[in-house]
């Protein structure tokens, strides 16, 4: 799943569309009523952490009562927010695809598509203003005026290009296909930039209050209810950066160390996201490495709550190491200082 850097920059490229209506609509969903769309017109656009909203206004001469294209039922329900992520490798920054005029952009939806689908909520009655959320599955992405292309073979071996679950066509000519995501109609965006880490609003006292719970803070960090927008690589990294083992208890971490920990994930999400804008390569210094920067031995495990999704989590038992309970966790406020030789460590 994308994290909150990579859906930032979904949120840059849809912008450049606002303003503009929709003409036609294709891809391979099977649940959205293309007549939903006619000749909406996109009116903003807003992010939250891992989730993308998008904003759709009729034109004045479609607003009366029982003229509204949106009126059609839609499955009730709502997606709950999942508290973390994980994907298997940092994406990639570049959003251009080689000659996406030899695809054609009216999709279907061919046997094998993998792409999530989920289109949900009640037309709100008379509501002519109507949000779409979009939130991205692990291989979620948005393309502007091109089309995805296989980077390798699938497992049967054939070179076949992803499927956009939607692609939404402009009167400007331009056209975004999004892929690989679930959507849901609301009448408002859920927004609540305190708890984004991305956001100028994030609250650092809200933050380090979750984190000092008795629990390992790796669970902590994927939490969204306060991490909005972090994820497998934001976690791994921080926790790295910081010298804190993944399992350490965040009540047992003194306060200086939380700190620390926060500061790293502000700091390397604000650093990716710049990154991306520059055209700019992310490099992981321990997510899924074999060798930590010092040249120790990395550790993998799953790691989660009892009874939810566990997560791949890379540490170093040497650069974080996990003291015995009854101690205090010590680990390196920065990269600089190395644990003591001495300390006993637990894996």
């Amino acid at each position: 799943m994308p994290e909150g850097p990579s859906v930032r920059k979904f949120h840059h490229l849809v912008s450049g569309f606002v303003g503009q209506q929709v003409v036609k609509i294709g891809g391979s969903s099977k649940k959205l009523n293309p007549a939903s769309f006619q000749s909406l017109w996109l009116q903003d656009t807003q992010v939250h952490g891992k989730k993308l909203f998008l904003r759709f206004d009729p034109d004045e001469e479609t607003r009366s009562p029982g003229n509204n294209p949106l009126s059609e039922p839609l499955e009730e329900g709502e997606r709950k927010e999942e508290a973390g992520d994980q994907k298997p490798a940092l994406e990639s920054d570049s959003q251009k695809i080689s000659d996406p005029s030899s695809r054609s952009p009216e999709l279907g939806a061919p046997s094998g598509d993998d792409g999530l689908e989920c289109l949900q909520g009640d037309s709100p009655a008379g509501d002519a203003e109507r949000w779409l959320q979009v939130s991205f599955g692990l291989f979620g992405s948005i393309h502007v005026n091109e089309f995805s292309r296989a980077k390798k073979a699938n497992k049967r071996g054939d070179w076949r290009d992803p499927i956009p679950r939607l692609v939404l066509h402009f009167g400007s000519g331009g056209f975004l296909a999004i892929y690989n995501c679930q959507m849901s109609w609301s009448s408002s965006p859920v927004v609540k930039p305190n708890s984004d880490i991305l956001s100028e609003k994030f609250h650092r006292g809200q933050a380090l209050e979750a984190l000092g719970q008795a629990q390992p803070v790796c669970y902590t960090l994927l939490d969204q209810r306060y991490f909005s927008g972090l994820g497998n690589i934001i976690k791994n990294e921080a926790l790295y950066r910081a010298g804190i083992h993944p399992l350490a208890l965040g009540s047992l971490l003194n306060p200086p160390q939380l700190e620390v920990l926060v500061d790293h994930v502000v700091e390397f999400s604000a650093d990716w996201l710049q990154g991306k804008f520059q055209g700019r390569q992310q490099h992981p210094q321990i997510y899924q490495k074999e060798q930590c920067p010092a040249g120790h031995q990395v550790m993998k495990e799953a790691f989660g709550p009892p009874g939810s999704f566990q997560r791949l989590t890379w540490w170093c038992p040497q650069c974080q190491p996990r003291l015995l309970p009854d101690k205090p966790e010590q680990g390196q406020l920065s990269k600089g200082v190395q644990a003591p030789a001495s300390q006993n460590l637990a894996l």
